[in-house]
């Protein structure tokens, strides 16, 4: 990105369209607009920028600039960076990719994966305990509970692998099909 000496001049129309386009995918993941914008720019920026001149560059209000960058905080996205002879908090974005997907599926996986597993895990064995649920809907139970805890327990294998050779795995895609015993899944 062109370094941010006027946060009031225009920022450059790539950088606008990402910026916008970040948001705007941020809105259908979940996410506030201006939290994803707000790291887009952090992403992009070749330096680390404090809270006002994310704010003006931006045209958000300071305390919504203030509350997303708590946000991007605890998701881990992005860090204080001291800039010397400037007291106020400065930030700047993870920009290793792999550390933002496995940071970002962390955080999904510990607000949204684990309270399912969980929830999952007190349906069933109160099913179980039920003669009033059909056999139907016991076994219905069962099986979104064991598939939840299957992709939980490939997550926690796929966490685990180094970035590089996580890289190698996904860039193999579909030929790793090849290694794999024919038949049906599930059969």
């Amino acid at each position: 990105m062109t370094e941010i000496t006027d946060h009031t001049n225009m920022l450059p129309t790539a950088v606008q369209q990402f910026v916008l386009h970040w948001g705007e995918m941020g809105g259908q993941w979940g996410v506030n607009r201006s939290v994803a914008q707000i790291h887009a720019l952090l992403y992009l920026s070749d330096r680390p920028l404090h809270a006002e001149e994310i704010s003006d560059t931006l045209r958000i209000a300071r305390s919504n600039t203030s509350n997303s960058l708590k946000e991007l905080l605890a998701w881990k996205l992005i860090r204080r960076a001291p800039v010397m002879g400037d007291r106020r908090d400065h930030y700047e974005a993870e920009v290793d990719l792999w550390q933002m997907l496995t940071r970002i599926a962390q955080g999904r996986k510990a607000r949204e994966i684990d309270p399912a597993v969980a929830a999952l895990q007190v349906c069933a064995a109160e099913a179980k305990q039920d003669p009033r649920i059909s056999e139907t809907a016991r076994g219905r139970i069962d099986s979104m509970h064991d598939f939840v805890r299957t992709m939980d327990d490939w997550y926690q294998q796929m966490i685990a692998i180094p970035p590089g050779r996580l890289a190698m795995l996904v860039a193999m895609g579909k030929r790793v099909l090849a290694f794999l015993p024919k038949g049906k899944i599930g059969k």
